[in-house]
């Protein structure tokens, strides 16, 4: 089973311009993630899929491998699509390309139930929500599944309201997806025709097209320690952890 690993990283965002090349210990955001991903076994090869020359320099630069991607995208998950088209897999992996701490172990609970479970089409990491802030912050989409771990919902809102009883956990969802080829295409042709889904239209969050179109998510629990980087204090705290983890280590 051919298994790729791709990181969307474009250089335009709303809240924090270029931050793939954001400077983190001497190497740009993007490096680091890519050198995690390039830790696991699973992979044939990790792709970095963007739309900015100054990104795919840099990647060229660093022996990072890259695909220009058209900067027509209006998501992430467009972008992976346009690359599972130009390299055949049987498993596509994104990984965000603003998690610059995410563990390679983190990785591989995405892709291990493909091979458990041959009728699995899209596979999505959460973990147990520990800092109330992340309960409130809208930056955080918090994840709903059913008993068997199929996503109901995923929403910015702080869900679901413990009336009943304080004695229950929240979770948010962690930026990996397993996909086979056939639901990028779905994803990528339902976009073409109809633009964004109802509701991942609403919350932005692009796995709600999935749900809303009945397709059943998989979602696998992880202890995760990961820090999204979607604002300048964001990255401050990643590079803080990232000079602790370093000291004493010559890059």
């Amino acid at each position: 089973m051919k298994i790729i690993g791709v990181i969307p990283a474009r250089y335009q965002s709303s809240r924090f311009p270029g931050k793939p090349l954001a400077d983190i210990c001497g190497k740009p955001m993007i490096w680091w993630v890519y050198n995690q991903c390039k830790k696991v076994e699973d992979f044939s090869e990790v792709y970095v899929a963007t739309d900015d020359d100054k990104i795919f320099e840099t990647c060229v630069s660093l022996n990072i491998k890259a695909v220009m991607t058209s900067p027509e995208h209006r998501t992430g998950t467009d972008r992976i699509g346009e690359v599972a088209n130009k390299i055949p897999a049987d498993i596509i992996v994104n990984i965000q390309g603003d998690e610059p701490l995410l563990e390679p172990d983190t990785i591989k609970a995405a892709i291990k139930p493909f091979y458990d479970d041959p009728f699995i089409q899209i596979t999505n990491l959460m973990t147990k929500i520990t800092n109330p802030v992340d309960a409130i912050n809208c930056t955080v989409p918090k994840v709903i599944t059913n008993k068997d771990g199929l996503g109901i919902f995923l929403t910015r809102a702080a869900v679901p309201y413990p009336k009943g009883s304080i004695n229950y956990s929240m979770y948010k969802q962690v930026c990996v997806y397993g996909f086979k080829p056939e639901a990028l295409k779905f994803y990528c042709d339902y976009g073409k025709k109809y633009g964004k889904a109802k509701i991942e239209e609403i919350e932005d969050i692009e796995i709600l097209r999935f749900i809303e179109n009945g397709y059943k998510v998989q979602y696998i629990e992880v202890d995760s320690e990961t820090v999204a980087v979607d604002t300048p204090n964001d990255l401050e705290k990643v590079r803080a952890i990232i000079r602790q983890n370093l000291r004493g280590i010559n890059l």
